[in-house]
């Protein structure tokens, strides 16, 4: 069998591969454009920081290696110009010769991957800009740092490329500034739970600017709709991606509205003897079920795996995906799996969530830190839909186990009964995870209300009864403005002073000593008594950012953040 691979990398590469386990004696032949057929392009903007010090060390794999290791004929520097389906053939043409040829197939699998979204704005065309796409692009741009000693630089986009490419810059001393058009970066995540992220970009020097969108360029500075003008002698262009996808339009195959590429459980295109896999694809969403787009290194390479599988006839069981991520940025870990808030709201789901802030492990041990976890579930079953990890500890492996249950179809019941492991420098006894299973069944049952973070400036503008139930000494050093402090340890003693003809809200430190004080209440007969979840450190996360930034007046005496 003669296969032809249109692109390497995750899925091209990934696909080849499997193809040689599955049959020695096939002919593999995988085409790319670029420079390089493998390459590792989620490591790529750490090769601004040169915490990957050199280019080479992007390099996965060489087409020398491929067909030493493998036999698999790898062109880099060969575009697939068109696909004559009829003829079973590719017109190709060699980008450094000029010399265009066509290459038959029996099979042939498409991973051309999506291409950077460069914005028609007044003024680019004679601006520095940059995308990080591949290996070329990355060293394109540590060059022209370098080389032209380079001080403020400008990153437009917040998602994951343009986060990681602002720290990195940040840590190779440049001045970074990151411009992102919707309120919020990283959108993956919560708007309350982004904001600890926000914050640590700020605190570690990068000017963050959100909710303004670039318009225009004056040589290399940024025109902001809003009249402002941010400075920049270099400018990163992380807006986002869209599928490569015109040769397979071009050549009749079905695309979905937004120009992927339509497919089936097996991966295979609207041409039977075409596949496609990676970021040039739709794929099915198995909370939603509905499909989506997914650009993700993990699912093109499941994808690629199931395509050849499916084309030496071995069974392919797709059960879709729920699009787990993570990302470091500065200090913290951050995670995310499934759905999150926004998009539960969205779709007209029923669901509630939780939100704890537990110590990642023992908290007398060293490096100790507060977890900031959001477990989102389905009402009344209390399926789980999807959960984000924010810490400077061990975020990711909380995001891990809920994106495995998610994968089971599993509820809050079976979270709070996982049994994980356990040592103090490791984890708590009862684990973060166990923890928001825990809260999220006594929520499903009704066993105590909560009110979140983002309801509280609106509870302190309108003078609602808030009690900090934190020690004297916490209270005295930053509390909320109008809240009223009785300790947990003299609750039961003051009850006289908390009202019970009007609603009356709970907060600690985490929402741990308030939800005890929360029950205590209910035990001595209030019925409209709520706990704050997060609690003083998630209201300070919560409100900071946009205090600053806004120059908005404070609803706190002063912000905790330990």
């Amino acid at each position: 069998m003669k296969i032809v691979i249109v692109g390497g990398v995750a899925g091209g590469a990934s696909a080849a591969a499997r193809i040689r386990r599955l049959d020695e004696h096939a002919q593999i032949i995988m085409f790319e454009k670029g420079p390089h057929v493998s390459f590792s392009n989620c490591a790529l903007p750490y090769r601004l920081s040169d915490e990957i010090n050199s280019d080479q060390r992007l390099i996965m794999m060489t087409p020398e290696r491929f067909a030493h290791q493998y036999n698999i004929q790898a062109c880099p520097n060969h575009e697939v110009l068109s696909i004559h389906r009829n003829e079973k053939k590719v017109c190709v043409k060699n980008l450094i010769s000029g010399e265009t040829f066509e290459e038959s197939y029996d099979k042939l699998i498409l991973a051309p991957g999506a291409s950077a979204i460069v914005p028609k704005i007044s003024g680019i065309e004679k601006a520095h800009t940059f995308v990080v796409k591949n290996v070329a692009d990355v060293s394109r741009l540590y060059s022209f740092l370098k080389e032209n000693k380079v001080k403020k630089t400008a990153v437009l986009g917040g998602g994951f490329i343009g986060v990681e490419v602002c720290e990195n810059l940040i840590h190779a001393g440049y001045e970074v500034s990151l411009i992102e058009a919707m309120p919020q970066i990283l959108r993956t995540y919560d708007y309350d739970m982004v904001q600890i992220l926000h914050k640590e970009m700020m605190d570690k020097g990068v000017r963050l600017v959100v909710n303004d969108k670039a318009i225009g360029f004056n040589d290399s500075n940024v025109l902001l709709e809003s009249g402002k003008v941010v400075e920049s002698e270099a400018v990163i262009l992380a807006l986002g991606v869209r599928p490569d996808t015109m040769l397979a339009k071009e050549a009749g195959l079905l695309l979905n509205e937004r120009g992927a590429i339509k497919v089936d459980a097996n991966y295979c295109t609207s041409d039977p003897d075409i596949y496609a896999v990676g970021d040039a694809i739709e794929v099915f969403n198995a909370l939603t079920h509905q499909p989506m787009m997914l650009s993700l290194a993990g699912p093109a390479q499941k994808e690629a795996r199931a395509a050849a599988d499916h084309i030496y006839g071995h069974a392919v069981r797709n059960h879709g995906y729920i699009g787990s991520s993570c990302i470091q940025v500065f200090d913290y870990q951050a995670a995310c799996t499934g759905l999150n808030a926004a998009q539960c709201e969205a779709l007209g789901f029923s669901y509630d969530f939780v939100y704890i802030i537990p110590q990642d492990k023992v908290s007398i041990m060293p490096h100790s830190y507060p977890l900031h976890l959001k477990l989102i579930f389905e009402v009344p079953t209390g399926k789980i839909l999807g959960a984000q990890a924010i810490s400077k500890g061990e975020a990711v492996k909380r995001i891990d186990v809920i994106a495995t249950l998610i994968k089971f179809n599993g509820t809050i019941d079976d979270l709070k009964d996982l049994e994980l492991c356990y040592a103090p420098p490791f984890s708590t006894a009862k684990d973060p995870v166990n923890y928001a299973g825990l809260v999220a069944g006594n929520l499903l049952e009704n066993r105590f209300s909560q009110v979140h973070v983002d309801k509280v400036r609106e509870l302190v503008e309108n003078q609602a009864c808030i009690i900090d139930v934190r020690e004297e000494g916490e209270y005295a050093q930053g509390h909320l403005v109008s809240a009223i402090n009785i300790p947990l340890s003299q609750l039961r003693q003051r009850m006289d002073e908390i009202p019970k003809d009007r609603p009356v809200y709970l907060h600690c430190r985490s929402a741990q000593r308030s939800y005890n004080a929360v029950m205590a209440l209910q035990g001595y007969g209030y019925k409209n008594v709520y706990n704050i979840s997060g609690s003083f450190l998630g209201i300070c996360l919560y409100e900071y950012f946009n205090d600053v930034s806004k120059n908005r007046k404070p609803i706190v005496t002063a912000y905790n953040f330990n």
